[in-house]
């Protein structure tokens, strides 16, 4: 007897896990901006930005002949995407710099903290790369590798740095510097007064060695109170040192600017550094039409490499606003070349519109079907055939990796209590928005017992300020339910579905309005059109991420 209440129970057990699954057979994703809608030759032209959606604060270095470059990703698992590339312009990712909870703890931190301005360097006399950069809940920290197809080591922290946004230069006799953003010695002047520290690194013992010395105070032309200079990085290029630094903040007023100090000089004396007479060296703040095509805002953290013909090149990131201050895209990355003049380098002229389509002749042009595409306009379909998870998907803070299975042509997860307004591990799978105008669909089964079950897509710009379309139960019948988040929750749309039936989803966007629809047999309905989604904006919402497009499930039963 006893033998069989327990299989019961088990029985039972299984049943109700199960029955908190979500199935999701496959996810279909489409992007159709104008801007984009260009006719190009792809071995001497190329579009931007060169990576579509949320991939802001990038970082590029070379190694031989090839090149690769690095992300932010704030609270998403796993974290730092990196791309291999072998002329700057066809990127393919290879995965992730952290990849391992040990690399990237992120228990309750905001979707906008996590890591911050990740910086890749390969250092010539050692022969590794070295990645860098700050988790808001662990500090500074680095990684390195002899090769980035084949894993990172553990994080080195670097508790010595009190700031953000480090990154390494290697000098042509092997030593090694850190610059990173910090506070102001005595004190800041004013509200976003900051600083650029150096410390000394030790390549053999992997550390800091001594103290920092404070090189730049406040930013460029401080009789103008500059705010937030930061995203440093420091070269030797010719017979000088260049010290260049984003400034002005993320949004609209966002620049990039540059110092530069002889070679025979001391990088670490502040009394080296000169200020290029040109700055910003970048920047769409003043001075362009504000109706011009194909509008971009907030250039500016930016880093440069040089290619195999001895062009210098920028990838900086920037946002394609539809409207005002707002765009929903978040920061993507943008490439251009550089120019020189009287040693001072510049990568866009003032008052020029950063152009969309870019001259680069020789490109090794790549068959769109045998890649995967990051900018223009693209689709493709998911449907969960391998046993290894596309590297487009992201998890929220670190996964519960049993509550998800794929491989066998369908996703399913297993609901968690954490829904998306909680700073949880959610039972969620993440891709990025990558166009202003796209569509994004689903099939999910999903048999909810309470009124706090849903399952369905969701829009996520942060805890607060989303989306979620999904099954649910309302008075104790299932219906589809769009709920819009923007401090408070409501609901904007509902409608009755059969409780055990497949429900298809489907969401329109166009700039600012996005549209919603549903089918339970071969003919969509329309839920909602013309929803207000300038929630899903940075300049709304706060925060640093682009909107992504989540597979989400939700219980209030474990």
């Amino acid at each position: 007897m006893k033998k069989l209440f327990l299989s019961t129970a088990v029985a039972l057990a299984a049943l109700t896990a199960a029955a908190q699954e979500a199935s999701f057979s496959y996810f279909k994703y489409a992007g159709n901006d104008a801007r984009f809608n260009k006719t190009i030759d792809e071995r001497n032209e190329y579009l931007n930005p060169i990576l579509a959606g949320f991939y802001p604060d990038p970082s590029v270095c070379r190694a031989g002949d090839k090149f690769y470059l690095v992300n932010s990703s704030f609270s998403f698992y796993p974290g730092v995407p990196i791309f291999e590339s072998d002329d700057l312009v066809n990127w393919r990712q290879l995965g992730h710099v952290l990849d391992r909870p040990s690399q990237l703890p992120l228990a309750r931190q905001h979707v906008s903290g996590g890591i911050f301005a990740p910086a890749i360097t390969y250092n010539e006399k050692n022969k590794t790369f070295y990645m860098i950069t700050t988790n808001v809940g662990m500090g500074n920290f680095f990684v390195k590798t002899k090769d980035p197809r084949k894993g990172w080591s553990e994080p080195v922290l670097l508790p010595q740095i009190d700031g953000i946004d480090p990154s390494f230069f290697f000098d042509k006799n092997g030593q090694g510097y850190i610059v990173h953003n910090g506070p102001v010695d005595g004190g800041a002047d004013y509200e976003g007064q900051r600083a650029i520290r150096i410390f000394k690194f030790d390549t053999k013992g992997d550390s800091i060695v001594g103290t920092y010395r404070q090189i730049v105070r406040g930013g460029t032309h401080v009789e103008a109170k500059p705010i937030w200079i930061e995203g440093p990085h420091l070269y030797r290029i010719g017979k000088y040192y260049y010290l260049m630094c984003a400034e002005g903040g993320t949004g609209d007023w966002h620049s990039e600017v540059i110092l530069r100090a002889s070679v025979k000089s001391d990088p670490m004396d502040p009394a080296s550094w000169e200020e290029c007479p040109n700055n910003p060296i970048l920047t769409q703040r003043t001075g362009v039409d504000p109706n011009r095509q194909d509008i971009v805002t907030s250039t500016g953290h930016a880093d440069l490499v040089q290619d195999k013909q001895g062009q210098w090149w920028a990838v900086f990131l920037g946002c394609r606003a539809y409207e005002g201050p707002f765009y929903n895209t978040g920061r993507d990355t943008y490439m251009l070349p550089v120019t020189w003049k009287d040693g001072w380098p510049e990568i866009l002229e003032k008052g020029k519109a950063l152009p969309t389509v870019v001259s680069k002749p020789g490109l090794d042009r790549i068959p769109t079907t045998a890649k995967e595409r990051l900018t223009g306009n693209f689709s493709y379909t998911e449907q969960f055939d391998s046993p290894d998870l596309n590297p487009r998907w992201l998890f929220l803070r670190n996964p519960e990796m049993d509550r998800y299975h794929w491989g066998d042509g369908k996703l399913t997860i297993r609901a968690s209590a954490a829904d998306i307004s909680q700073l949880e591990s959610l039972s969620a799978l993440f891709c990025r928005q990558q166009h202003t105008t796209f569509t994004a669909e689903t099939e999910v089964r999903f048999v909810p017992k309470s009124e706090n079950d849903v399952a369905g897509l969701a829009l996520l710009q942060n805890e607060h300020y989303n989306f979620v379309l999904g099954k649910t139960l309302v008075g104790g019948r299932a219906r589809v339910v769009l709920t819009r988040a923007e401090r408070d929750k409501v609901v904007v749309g509902s409608a009755p579905v059969e409780l055990n039936a497949p429900l298809r989803l489907k969401i329109e966007g166009d700039g600012r309005y996005y549209s919603f629809y549903y089918a339970t047999d071969g003919e969509w309905h329309t839920l909602a059109t013309g929803v207000d989604a300038v929630n899903l904006s940075t300049s709304r919402s706060g925060g640093f991420i682009g909107a992504c497009i989540g597979l989400y499930a939700c219980s209030a039963k474990q």
